[in-house]
């Protein structure tokens, strides 16, 4: 599985101020995605991303509610297709997640 190269930078970002690693990050910001209302609708989105890991590192424990709520939302996608809506679900949780600049704002936020 992998990010869009902006959704993979701004994890990275993350890190940085916060040392919040990118898999947990991301887990974050798919459930935030998810909690806003934002659906995927299929696109050409290229998932660019150098950062290629497997799905239970990037799901860690979230693995069976996170392939639950992409099959309850998304029944018509193969997986391939489920992967890209995964990546758009943590690309559009980024924008209320990545502008954290230290842990203690993270946590009090979330």
């Amino acid at each position: 599985m992998q990010l869009t190269r902006q959704s993979e930078e701004q994890l990275k970002r993350l890190k940085i101020y916060t040392g919040i690693t990118p898999n947990v990050a991301a887990r974050l910001a798919f459930f935030r995605s998810m909690e806003s209302g934002f659906r995927y609708h299929s696109d050409e989105r290229k998932l660019d991303g150098s950062l290629i890991l497997d799905k239970i590192t990037w799901l860690g424990d979230t693995v069976q509610a996170t392939e639950l709520l992409l099959k309850i939302h998304y029944p018509q996608l193969n997986q391939k297709e489920i992967a890209k809506a995964w990546a758009a679900h943590v690309e559009d949780g980024m924008t209320a997640i990545r502008s954290y600049k230290n842990l203690k704002d993270f946590t009090f936020n979330i």
